[in-house]
């Protein structure tokens, strides 16, 4: 017999599996230590600064493509002074506090406006490919500004020169009352800048080392990482996150100050203590026994039946014809059986042997594996849908709640910057770009459009038409609707939104900048992981974008969770918002407008997201994920054995069955070959040598008196 294939192989393996199983259900459903704050609401504060590294980085990431692309705008104009510079520079961004021109070979001051910049601290941060990297200096107060450069061509006689502003090195995340602090960290982790509380910066501070000595080598996926810590009669919970580029991209130039987000929030609420072990071993326990029993029905119903049919066929092979075969009861070992027995008459003489009992053929092989499915189905079915269940009175911890809707407003807040910076850098080309030729026009916007990757399509349109662009076909709507200094929502309903920003061209009345943001950029900005279904929506609770798991209709409105009710809660108080859904299921639910002044005050935008309770790491839902996985496991072990067995022994002994039968009836000439070595094979094999002497037992009657002549 062989050891590989056959009946016995499959039979062990699903016993040897439902043990592993249960061993493993043990280990799922074991008490977890009690921990001094829920892992839902750590992992939370790893999302959180996760979205300020995001956030920073971003943000220092777009200061240096702004001043870049703002050099070679003034560069290819031409004819401007240091000072005019300066000024197109104050006329289109006011996110830098100090700005200078510079000789680059001498250091020397040209021209300044705004904060003083330190000079001294400048240096050459060039990197392989000639790009010049930020710069973090801490000033005699003790301030820390981020330095951004790019070069200026040199004019005739002079050397070249570079352009520096100086900026704030802004906390991406805004504290939360009295209980929150967020630092941004330095590679060696100090604090270079914090809000918040004391105690919680003061527990920032003495973890910053740990924190910024785990952002590795700042390659790949930003690490991040929670824990919670101790400070004095405190509870804390801490989260962290290193800025890196994203996922596919390459380094980017924040990545190269090496600054690690971190936060810290004190948490009031008790964790939840659950336990699970009584019931995994319970469950454990009766997987065992099922395994047991269904091992048993195997052996006894298919193991040993087909095992005996060997026996009995090789005797009769052999020539032992005397014994009655010893047949099986039932199914097809039965059938099989009794056509070896009427094999057996047909050779000691009997034409075609007759069994008075008929064999049933309703109950077989393929019933007992859909019995031994059953019972496994019994066990793990109700772990997968109705025992351990998180239901609506699963308690949420308000820590949790609250986090939520700061992710929200972060969200909020990311979206509204990032409209108004697309604008900034539109009123930036409109410094220069009134002063160009067309086909420099379009090459200028080729260029922007390429390096934000914000727009769909850049375009200057003069007295109603438009003269130069780049990207897809511009609206016609959009260019109706030019509103100067404005980020506009051009439509309400279509196919997909058109948001477009207007920056006028000055001293040329009546041409402007037009900048129509691409939709996919805005679920982006929407897209971030542990916030369930995050929407956009307009003024009137429509979606303008969503994130980018289960796709959106544009403009279509809310539902479910009492999302609609509280979009409009809010739009009326323009206030953040936050409940619990309960119901069939419970949802965390939170709303925060785009507040602030600016291109996009008059959006009235607001950002909606619905967590499931079930998506989160809360005690009870990890207890019936894991309830669900052993259930899932035990349903995996049933399909592979039981179809394991199915495949290699019920398919080929039913084929067997019908073979051998048509061979009692006196079909000898269709050859029996098996197809496995195995037992069925083993079986068929005697069957063909039974044929074959069936098939040469007339002539040798007439042949052998012949012979004697």
């Amino acid at each position: 017999m062989p050891l590989l294939g056959g009946v016995r192989p499959p039979i062990a393996a699903l016993l040897a599996v439902l043990v592993a199983v249960a061993a493993t259900t043990v280990v799922l459903l074991r008490d977890q230590e009690r921990a001094s704050v829920d892992s839902a609401v750590l992992t939370v504060q790893e999302r959180i600064a996760e979205d300020g590294a995001l956030s920073l980085r971003a943000s220092l990431d777009e200061s240096v493509v702004d001043l870049q692309r703002a050099a070679r705008s003034f560069d290819g104009v031409g004819g401007r002074s240091d000072a005019q510079i300066l000024d197109g520079l104050d006329a289109a961004y006011d996110k830098w506090r100090g700005k200078a021109v510079i000789d680059a070979g001498r250091g020397t001051l040209l021209a300044a406006s705004g904060e003083t910049i330190p000079l001294g601290s400048v240096g050459d941060r060039r990197t392989a490919d000639g790009v010049i990297q930020p710069k973090l200096v801490r000033l005699g107060t003790g301030e820390v500004r981020v330095l951004v450069f790019a070069p200026l061509a040199a004019r005739p006689g002079a050397g070249p020169r570079l352009l520096v502003t100086s900026s704030s090195l802004s906390v991406p995340t805004p504290a939360s009352g009295d209980t929150r602090a967020t630092s941004v960290l330095g590679p060696d982790g100090k604090v270079l800048a914090a809000n918040g509380p004391a105690e919680a910066r003061k527990a920032l501070g003495d973890a910053g080392g740990e924190f910024a000595a785990a952002r590795g080598d700042g390659t790949g996926k930003a690490p991040s990482g929670s824990r919670a810590v101790r400070h004095g009669d405190s509870r804390l919970a801490t989260g962290y996150g290193a800025i890196a580029a994203a996922d596919g991209e390459r380094a980017t130039p924040a990545q190269s100050l090496g600054l690690t987000v971190a936060t810290a929030v004190r948490v009031d609420d008790d964790p939840v203590a659950l336990s699970t072990q009584i019931f995994g071993l319970a469950c454990a326990g009766l997987l065992i026994a099922v395994a047991l029993l269904v091992s048993l029905l195997l052996y006894l119903f298919l193991q040993r039946p087909l095992l005996r049919l060997y026996v009995e066929s090789r005797r009769v092979a052999d020539g032992d014809t005397a014994r009655e075969v010893s047949a099986p009861r039932f199914g097809e070992a039965a059938r099989i059986g009794r056509a070896l027995e009427r094999l057996r008459l047909r050779l000691l003489g009997t034409p075609h042997g007759v069994l008075p009992e008929p064999v049933r053929r309703r109950v077989g092989a393929g019933f007992v594996l859909a019995l031994c499915a059953v019972l496994v189905l019994l066990w793990s079915v109700p772990l997968l849908f109705l025992v351990q269940r998180g239901d609506d009175t699963v308690a949420v911890p308000k820590r949790l709640v609250t986090d939520h809707q700061l992710r929200t407003e972060t969200t909020a807040a990311r979206v509204r910057k990032a409209l108004a910076e697309g604008y900034a850098d539109l009123a930036a080309t409109a410094q220069t770009v009134g002063d160009l030729k067309q086909d420099a026009a379009d090459d200028l916007l080729d260029r922007m459009r390429a390096e934000s990757k914000r727009y769909r399509s850049l375009y200057v349109v003069r007295d109603g038409k438009v003269t130069a662009g780049s990207g897809d076909r511009p609206q016609d709507a959009a260019v109706a609707k030019l509103r100067a200094g404005k980020v506009v929502q051009v439509n309400d309903s279509g196919k997909e939104p058109v948001i477009a920003a207007y920056a006028a061209v000055p001293g040329q009345k009546g041409t402007t900048v037009v900048g129509e943001y691409d939709p996919r950029f805005l679920v982006t900005l929407v897209s971030r992981p542990g916030m369930g279904r995050v929407h956009l929506v307009d003024v009137g609770c429509r979606t303008v974008a969503a994130d980018s798991r289960e796709g959106f209709l544009a403009f279509d409105r809310l539902s479910g969770h009492g999302l609609d009710q509280l979009c409009q809660e809010a739009a009326r108080s323009h206030r953040s918002q936050s409940r619990v859904v309960r119901g069939e299921q419970t949802v965390i639910t939170a709303v925060a407008p785009l507040q602030g002044t600016g291109a996009t005050r008059e959006l009235g935008w607001q950002v909606v997201s619905a967590q499931p309770g079930a998506w989160t790491t809360l005690p009870e839902y990890v207890a019936q994920r894991r309830t669900m996985l052993a259930g899932l496991l035990g349903s995996a072990a049933a399909v592979a054995c039981l179809g394991w067995l199915y495949i290699v022994v019920v398919r080929p002994l039913r084929s067997l069955a019908a073979h051998a039968e048509r061979l009692a009836d006196g079909d000898l000439r269709t050859v029996l070959f098996p197809q496995h070595h195995d037992e069925v094979g083993a079986v068929m094999r005697t069957m063909e040598l039974i044929r074959r002497q069936i098939h040469e037992e007339p002539r040798t009657r007439v042949v052998a008196p012949h012979g004697r002549n």
